[in-house]
């Protein structure tokens, strides 16, 4: 298999291509290949804890969502079914790409994948009918830890497709800003972060060890 790494806007967030074998049977492909993940990120894939799949009509939009700092949460995220804007957000106070996105077309076409580290936003949008999202998560699921900031804030300027019928959870839709959960001390900081990444990783692992 060869898989394509591309490193994003978003510190420590990673765009993968996996490369799809198809005959008359059908198709075949590996969304997650741990050598190039390796490579790529500089330190294995955490242990995973649980793995989710969400199912959208179009116009779905999920998001902007985050994991309180610490515990903190990666994620790995793909698209098996479907298509999607997906959206990275450093969310990190102190990261160097504070506050700036990236987006990554998810389909079952290309099969790229998203790695997000530690504190950064996640949200995408539903372009299809029953478009299907797959997430390999680290840690317990602690509802109180799971925070949303707005899509709609303009600082963060989100490309939200105006020709799409929105369709958003009342918690996405009363999101604070960027600005708003800063104040209240909601967001992670940078270095929580990237300790928490270091007590994922034994030392050993890590490319800067």
């Amino acid at each position: 298999m060869i898989m394509q790494a591309r490193k994003l806007a978003v510190d420590g967030a990673f765009e993968f291509s996996a490369t799809a074998h198809a005959d008359e049977r059908g198709v075949f492909v590996s969304p997650f290949e741990e050598q190039a993940f390796i490579d790529a990120v500089g330190h294995p894939l955490f242990a995973i804890s649980q793995v989710s799949v969400s199912q959208s009509q179009r116009g779905v939009l999920r998001g902007v969502h985050f994991t309180a700092t610490p515990p903190g949460r990666p994620k790995y995220a793909y698209c098996p079914w479907g298509k999607a804007y997906d959206i990275i957000v450093d969310l990190r106070i102190g990261s160097p790409t504070f506050g700036r996105h990236e987006v990554v077309l998810l389909d079952q076409e290309c099969f790229r994948a998203v790695y997000f580290p530690v504190g950064v936003g996640h949200a995408f949008i539903a372009l299809e009918n029953n478009t299907i999202m797959s997430y390999l998560i680290f840690g317990d699921y602690v509802p109180e830890d799971e925070l949303a900031i707005s899509p709609f804030d303009p600082s963060l300027q989100l490309p939200i497709p105006k020709d799409l019928d929105l369709i958003l959870s009342e918690r996405d839709r009363v999101a604070p800003t960027l600005t708003e959960a800063e104040v209240t001390g909601a967001l992670p900081e940078y270095a929580d972060c990237l300790k928490v990444e270091r007590m994922l990783w034994p030392a050993g692992l890590l490319r800067d060890a």
